[in-house]
């Protein structure tokens, strides 16, 4: 797959410095640390390798990738990797996309207390999917789920929320059975929105009486708890946001959704137009529009973009992914093999999972053929770190046009 014309990495390689300057006190040590990650992504400064083919004797140099979540380059190694282990793990049952999102007012303060609130979204949210489900009156049984943390809008605003993929059935409450859902329908909206509201608030109360949440600029005046339970209040009569897509058509569509959506960051290198004196333009969507009317560009100013870039960096160690219910690690497979015997049916063809991975919307893993000649490439060197390698590259090939007019 060629290279964009720009990049995230370009962007901060000429405006990083000055942009660290003017907020210096105000950027967190883990955003510095993306970055600086995102810099040197593929460059000499993190080493690599040459390789040459056993052909025509053409090289090339291949720079080591950073390796970060945040880094547009490095997801679609890492979501293949992950989706490998995943493929096994597919249920032959219709599966179901289901998306949580923060009111606007939990997502102010969420910024502030990223680790807590991010938590908390996940909990609430999986807690209520299995309470509905669980209950007799909806589907009555014990199912799983897989979560998917993002934290942007498509223009790059704040905007927590979790996407869920939820197959269409779990074990009967006595785990003798398998429960399927009705055709083309998972689990109420409205009572999933009602009980996710309500277990949120009470989860951000308790955060908030264990001093648990920060507050500063604007929400400074939250520390007082009279202050913070007005703040709340106007939530608990209005609607959240929750919604649920009619199933996947098949283990193939699962597939690939996951590759897409799983190790997604705030903005793909793709989506990216232009870096000037005007700023950084680049493709977002309108959810609020159909049709063709909701593909839009916007520029904004360079340093604007660098913030909205960083916005979205998770605190260290903080999981994105997760795992609830029947697909929980602890009993994962176990689980997966008693559904499977419980549907009588026998596990997803390895035709099919091969067929659905190399659709999947994600660069596949690159062969490593000559540009020149299409023969195999091999590795005669690696270097370290900041070193120079001993072997050069070969000249870029002309390309002799021919006019025929």
């Amino acid at each position: 797959m060629s290279r964009p014309a720009l990049e995230v990495a370009d962007i901060f390689r000429e405006h990083g410095t000055a942009w660290r300057s003017a907020n210096a006190g105000h950027v967190s040590l883990d955003q510095l640390k993306v970055m600086s990650a995102i810099e040197r992504c593929r460059t000499a400064a993190l080493g690599g390798h040459v390789a040459r083919c056993e052909d025509c004797a053409h090289a090339v140099i291949a720079y080591n990738s950073c390796r970060n979540r945040h880094c547009p380059k490095c997801q679609g190694a890492a979501a293949r990797e992950w989706l490998a282990e995943r493929q096994a793990e597919l249920l032959p049952v219709p599966y179901f996309h289901v998306v949580f999102t923060l009111p606007a007012r939990i997502a102010d303060i969420a910024y502030q207390n990223k680790t807590v609130i991010y938590d908390l979204l996940f909990k609430a949210s999986s807690e209520t999917v299995l309470t509905i489900a669980a209950d007799p009156k909806h589907l009555g049984a014990r199912i799983g789920i897989l979560s998917v943390l993002h934290t942007w809008g498509s223009a790059l605003t704040h905007h927590p929320h979790v996407h869920m993929i939820v197959p269409g059935g779990g074990f009967s409450l006595d785990g003798k059975s398998w429960l399927l859902c009705r055709p083309l329908f998972l689990l109420s909206v409205e009572v999933l929105s009602a009980l996710f509201r309500g277990l949120f608030l009470d989860k951000l109360r308790a955060a908030y009486q264990a001093g648990a949440l920060q507050f500063f600029g604007k929400h400074a005046r939250l520390i007082d708890p009279r202050a913070f339970a007005a703040y709340l209040a106007p939530l608990w009569n209005t609607d959240w946001v929750v919604y649920c897509k009619r199933p996947f058509g098949g283990p193939k569509e699962v597939l690939r959704y996951l590759a897409r959506y799983t190790h997604r960051v705030a903005i793909s290198n793709r989506r990216l137009i232009a870096c000037d004196e005007k700023g950084v333009t680049f493709k977002w969507k309108d959810y609020r529009l159909e049709g063709r009317e909701r593909y839009k560009t916007m520029t904004l100013a360079t340093h604007e973009f660098i913030r909205r870039f960083l916005m979205h960096v998770l605190p260290a160690g903080f999981h994105r992914i997760r795992y609830y219910g029947l697909l929980a690690s602890g009993k994962r497979a176990e689980n997966i093999a008693r559904a499977r015997e419980l549907l009588t049916l026998s596990i997803l063809p390895i035709d099919a999972i091969k067929a659905a991975t190399t659709n999947a919307e994600q660069p596949q893993t690159p062969e490593h053929r000559c540009p020149c000649c299409g023969g195999r490439m091999m590795i005669i060197e690696r270097f370290e770190r900041g070193s120079t390698p001993h072997y050069q590259p070969s000249p870029p090939t002309p390309v002799i046009r021919i006019d025929t007019s």
